[in-house]
C-alpha cells in the first residue's frame, strides 16, 4: 500500500472529509437546539422594560422572527451554493480572502463559540445547584462536567452527537410548550396594571427599541449555525434544497414557541410583573404550580443549557476544522476522523478552551451576571462578521456568476439589502449599549492579528481553495 493511500485511508487524515450523515430533521433539531437556549428565560423581562405595551412586546418578538427569516433566505442561497463544514468562515474566505476569514475563525474559537459553551455551562451549574448542591464550587463542578461529557459524546461520533441533540431539543420544546400551556390555561390572568415606564420615559424613541431588539435577536441568535452542518445534511432530489427547509422550518418553529411563551408570560404575570421579574418563567410556574413548578423550570433551563452547549460544540468544531484545512500553521485542527465522522482535534481544542473559561469564571464572584456580560463581550464582534456574511451574497454573485445556485434569495437585491441594514443597525446598537464592555471582545479579536501576520510572513497560508466544500 502506498504512503499516499495510507494517508487517504487513515481515520484521522487530512484527506478524510465530512459525510452526509444528517437528515433534514437532524438539521432542524440542531438549529432549534442551538437557538432555544437560556435567553428565552432571561431576556423577555429586559425586553418588556424597554417597550410601552403588551402589543409592543409581541411585535418586537415577531419582528425578530421576520428578521431571522430574511437572514435565513440569504443563508439558504449561500449554504446550497457553497455547502461546507466551514459555514460563515467559508463564505467570508470566498468573498474577501484569507485575512478576514482567519480573524473570524479566531474570534469564534476564542470568544463566540467557546464563550457560549462556558456561559451555558455556568447557567446549567447554577440551576442544577438549586436542586442538588455539590459544595462551594457546585456550579463550576457541574459546568466542567458538562463540558467534558458533551465533548466526549461528540468525540464518539456524529451519530451520538446528533442523537443527544435530538433528545435534548425534543425535551426542551415539550417543556416550553408546557410552560406556555400553564400560562395560557392554568394561570389566572394577571390583574390589569399600568405598564411600567419604558427606558424612553414613555415617549417613542429608537434607542430603547434598539436595545430591546438586541435582546430579542440575541435570543433568536444561533440559527445561522446551520451553515456549519450544510456539508453533512443529506439532500433529497437534485435541487439540493434540504438546507432551505432546515433554515425556514427551524425559524418558523422557534418564532411560534417564542410568541407563545411571551404571550403566556404577559397573561400570567402582566406587563408590570414581566418587566420587574428576574426570571419570568420561574415566576410564572411558581405562581401556577408552586415549588414543583420552580423545580420543573430549573430542570427545563438545564435542558436548554445542555441543548445550546451540544449544538455549539457540534458547529464550533466544524469551523475550527475548516480553519485548519486552509492554514497549514493550524493543520492539526483540520483533521477529520472518518470512522466517527467528527473533527476530533478541533473538538479537543475547543473543549480545552471552554474548560479554561469555565475554570477562570469559577474564580469570579458574579457568575450570575455572566449572561449579560457575555452579550456585551460578543455582540459587536458577532454583528460585524454577520454583516460581512450578508454583503458576501452580493460579492459572490459578482465574483462567481457562473456557479450553479440551487436556491436564489427571493426579491434580490431587496432581501439581502434589508438583512445588511439590520446587521448594521444592530452593530451600531450593540456598540452603543455595551460601551466599554465591547473593548474586551474587540481586544481578543485583535490579538489574532499577530498570529495572522506570522502565518502570512512564513508563507503558511494555503494558496488552494478550501477543500472542505462538498
Amino acid at each position: 500500500m502506498s504512503l499516499a493511500h495510507r494517508a487517504a485511508s487513515s481515520p484521522d487524515s487530512p484527506a478524510a472529509e465530512p459525510r452526509k450523515a444528517l437528515s433534514t430533521l437532524d438539521g432542524i433539531a440542531i438549529t432549534v437546539g442551538m437557538v432555544l437556549g437560556a435567553g428565552i428565560f432571561k431576556f423577555p423581562s429586559l425586553v418588556a422594560q424597554n417597550v410601552n405595551s403588551p402589543t409592543s412586546v409581541m411585535l418586537v418578538w415577531l419582528a425578530g422572527g421576520v428578521i431571522a427569516l430574511i437572514g435565513a433566505l440569504c443563508y439558504a442561497e449561500l449554504t446550497t451554493t457553497y455547502p461546507s463544514a466551514g459555514g460563515d468562515y467559508h463564505f467570508i474566505r470566498r468573498a474577501y480572502g484569507n485575512s478576514p476569514s482567519f480573524l473570524f475563525a479566531w474570534a469564534r474559537i476564542t470568544v463566540i463559540q467557546t464563550g457560549t459553551v462556558a456561559l451555558s455551562a455556568f447557567i446549567l451549574g447554577d440551576y442544577l445547584s438549586e436542586v442538588v448542591r455539590l459544595g462551594p464550587y457546585s456550579s463550576a463542578i457541574y459546568a466542567l462536567s458538562a463540558v467534558a461529557a458533551l465533548t466526549g459524546v461528540n468525540l464518539l461520533g456524529i451519530r451520538q452527537g446528533k442523537t443527544t441533540q435530538n433528545l435534548l431539543t425534543a425535551g426542551l420544546v415539550l417543556g416550553l410548550m408546557l410552560v406556555s400551556i400553564a400560562g395560557l390555561v392554568i394561570a389566572a390572568p394577571a390583574p390589569a396594571a399600568a405598564a411600567p415606564a419604558a427606558a424612553n420615559g414613555g415617549g417613542f424613541s429608537w434607542a430603547p427599541i434598539g436595545l430591546a431588539m438586541i435582546f430579542v435577536l440575541y435570543t433568536y441568535g444561533g440559527w445561522n449555525e446551520a451553515a456549519y452542518i450544510s456539508a453533512e445534511v443529506r439532500d433529497s432530489g437534485e435541487k439540493r434544497r434540504s438546507m432551505v427547509r432546515v433554515l425556514v422550518l427551524a425559524i418558523a418553529i422557534i418564532t411560534a414557541i417564542y410568541l407563545a411563551a411571551n404571550f403566556a408570560f404577559l397573561r400570567g404575570l402582566g406587563m408590570s410583573g414581566m418587566a420587574e421579574s428576574r426570571a419570568v418563567a420561574a415566576d410564572l410556574m411558581r405562581n401556577t404550580l408552586g415549588n414543583p413548578g420552580a423545580i420543573f423550570i430549573s430542570i427545563l433551563i438545564s435542558l436548554a443549557a445542555l441543548s445550546t452547549m451540544n449544538a455549539t460544540i457540534i458547529t464550533g468544531a466544524r469551523s475550527a476544522y475548516a480553519w485548519g484545512r486552509d492554514f497549514p500553521l493550524l493543520s492539526f485542527l483540520g483533521r477529520w476522523r472518518d470512522d466517527s465522522g467528527t473533527p476530533a482535534n478541533a473538538l479537543l481544542v475547543q473543549g480545552a478552551i471552554a474548560f479554561l473559561l469555565v475554570a477562570f469564571g469559577a474564580l469570579g464572584t458574579q457568575a450570575r451576571t455572566g449572561f449579560e456580560t457575555m452579550v456585551e463581550y460578543t455582540a459587536p464582534v458577532f454583528w460585524f462578521f454577520f454583516l460581512l456574511v450578508g454583503i458576501s451574497v452580493f460579492v459572490l454573485r459578482r465574483k462567481d456568476p457562473e456557479r450553479p445556485r440551487p436556491f436564489r434569495v427571493p426579491l434580490y437585491p431587496i432581501t439581502p439589502i434589508l438583512f445588511c441594514l439590520v446587521c448594521a443597525y444592530m452593530l451600531r446598537s450593540s456598540l452603543a449599549y455595551t460601551g466599554k464592555g465591547a473593548l474586551a471582545g474587540v481586544a481578543v479579536l485583535l490579538a489574532g492579528v499577530p498570529i495572522l501576520l506570522l502565518a502570512r510572513r512564513g508563507r503558511l497560508v494555503s494558496l488552494k481553495q478550501t477543500t472542505t466544500e462538498i
